[in-house]
């Protein structure tokens, strides 16, 4: 992950090589995890599910 990068892109990028790794991961333990890794608010975390949800939905 580049240096400087803003943490929740670098949870966004962690989140999609671990679904890459197993599409059929606990989205929620992903998202819990990225928290804590990535010390992000609870705004970003907020933000992480919804980015979820939106990825589910598409075909």
């Amino acid at each position: 992950m580049a240096a400087g990068e803003a943490p929740i892109k670098q949870a966004v990028k962690w989140i999609d090589d671990r679904l890459r790794d197993d599409p059929a991961a606990d989205r929620v333990k992903l998202v819990d995890e990225a928290s804590r890794r990535f010390d992000l608010s609870p705004l970003d975390t907020d933000f992480l599910f919804r980015h979820l949800a939106e990825r589910a939905r598409r075909p």
